[in-house]
């Protein structure tokens, strides 16, 4: 189940996160959102513990569709430390947008490995 965040809970559910975020910016008129929900589903247990998923009603939440100048729904956006990281908001169908959130994820937590690795002192 995605925990659904208000234009209230997004600082902190989102923004101050201490895990990156992949949020579903959707609408309950929006038939594709609906759609790739299985493939979220998915996502959020295969990479359990390295990102979390929240979903946002685009048409509850207007200030945050303008911020993030949302012009399609389904928009999806991985934010870390308030920070955006990646942005999804055009894919050719379910499996492009597994294979694209996938791709992103291996890369990023190549990165984030290559990152806390202590380099040796030179003696």
């Amino acid at each position: 189940m995605l925990l659904s965040v208000s234009e209230q809970m997004f600082p902190q559910e989102v923004l101050e996160a201490s895990t990156p975020v992949l949020v579903h910016f959707w609408a309950p008129w929006c038939g594709l959102c609906k759609l790739i929900m299985p493939q979220l589903r998915q996502f959020q247990e295969d990479w359990r513990g390295n990102i979390k998923l929240v979903a946002v009603n685009a048409d509850q939440s207007l200030k945050l569709a303008t911020t993030y100048r949302l012009q399609t729904l389904p928009t999806l956006i991985v934010f870390d430390r308030g920070q955006v990281l990646y942005r999804l908001d055009h894919f050719q169908g379910r499996e492009d947008l597994r294979r694209s959130l996938d791709t992103f994820m291996a890369s990023y937590h190549k990165q984030s490995l290559q990152a806390s690795k202590v380099l040796p002192l030179e003696v």
